[in-house]
């Protein structure tokens, strides 16, 4: 008791938690098959009856097709482990540092995984160890799905319905539009173009997602639509210099088309020879654009009679990404920062926290 007593007379702290999506332990079936499973069996992931979808999950799916994804991790695995873990981590510090210098101060920082390691759970221990009593809760996913943002969100509330005393929250919904993610997707292209040379088309290629999903009212199609018409004319792209396509379907159900492989198959065919391939959805690279983008697509459209497919880099960490990341958390916090009483407020709530500590120290409350 004194040790939750003793946390109000302090003033309240906030901090920052970052969520992405989450990524196995290591490139080995048993744990791409813990990873899968957890993923798999959330109900905003495949929102199937468990009756009908459970079966096909455990007697199909993590039975073989985690021996099936070895392979492709290996290709991405790197020194520092997940590509997807590096990256969120350097993330994390470099919004932490951004903050500081945005705010004179520091501001705690903590990253979680909706599936995997590290833990929300985790995450919020770390913040609460710092005194956090308010949060803002920034998920990695540019663009709303109930597959991913609200996935993460039900992830954190499970973990904070275990607490007596929660914290308060501000969640980032969405940041499809925001005008500093615009400016960085575009500084990363036009990087990329100085680089390289500029390709004859520019293919955004954005995560799928079933097409029911979208009947049923996830906004997630027409925001990354705005994304990709925002981008077009921040580069001054004109109509059939870019493209939309959706990767990464999963089942025999219709999701979002166009398609992303079938889509650069035709690019090649017709004509084009050197194709640029961003994927504005993901905020930090992993399986999805390193292995399936840079690698098997680029295969797709070499045999499809094009020369080379460029895949330019996600955001990551870079600092125009980490400018608007910290532009989009300080909008947040900008009425919670600072929230230092003054000296003689705290000095009262010192006295009346030591004089409930006293009250309890007998083990029974007095009236």
């Amino acid at each position: 008791m004194t040790t939750q007593v003793q946390e109000h007379r302090t003033d309240p702290t906030a901090g920052v938690l970052l969520i992405n999506l989450g990524t196995p332990d290591a490139p080995t079936p048993a744990a791409i098959r813990r990873y899968l499973g957890q993923f798999l069996a959330d109900r905003r992931v495949v929102e199937l009856t468990p009756l009908l979808w459970l079966p096909i999950l455990y007697g199909f799916i993590l039975p073989f097709r985690p021996r099936r994804l070895v392979h492709a991790y290996e290709k991405i695995w790197t020194a520092e482990g997940s590509p997807l873990l590096a990256i969120s981590r350097r993330q994390a510090a470099g919004l932490r540092q951004h903050l500081a210098q945005s705010l004179g101060r520091e501001v705690p920082v903590a990253l979680g995984m909706t599936y995997g390691g590290p833990s929300i759970a985790a995450a919020l221990a770390e913040l609460e160890a710092q005194r956090v009593r308010r949060i803002v809760v920034l998920p990695l996913f540019p663009h709303y799905s109930c597959s991913t943002t609200a996935a993460a969100l039900d992830a954190l509330f499970a973990e904070l319905n275990q607490r007596r005393w929660m914290p308060e929250l501000r969640t980032v919904n969405s940041y499809h539009d925001d005008p500093g993610y615009i400016a960085a997707l575009a500084q990363s292209v036009a990087a990329h173009w100085q680089a390289r040379g500029r390709g004859e088309h520019l293919l955004l290629s954005f995560h799928g997602l079933p097409q029911r999903y979208v009947l049923a009212g996830d906004p997630y199609y027409c925001q990354c639509q705005k994304t990709a018409r925002l981008l077009a004319q921040a580069l001054q792209l004109r109509e059939g210099e870019y493209s939309v396509s959706f990767q990464s379907r999963f089942g025999k159900l219709p999701w979002v088309q166009p398609y992303t492989e079938p889509s650069i198959a035709a690019l090649a065919a017709r004509g084009v020879h050197q194709l640029d391939v961003i994927c504005p959805g993901f905020a930090a690279d992993c399986l999805e654009t390193l292995e399936e983008v840079q690698l098997r697509y680029a295969e797709t459209f070499v045999a499809a009679g094009g020369t080379a497919l460029r895949y330019i880099p996600a955001l990551n960490d870079s600092a125009a990404h980490l400018d608007a990341l910290g532009a989009i958390t300080l909008r947040q916090l900008h009425d919670w920062i600072p929230v230092a009483a003054g000296a003689a407020d705290l000095a009262a709530r010192q006295q009346r926290a030591a004089a409930l500590e006293s009250v309890f120290s007998g083990g029974t409350p007095r009236t």
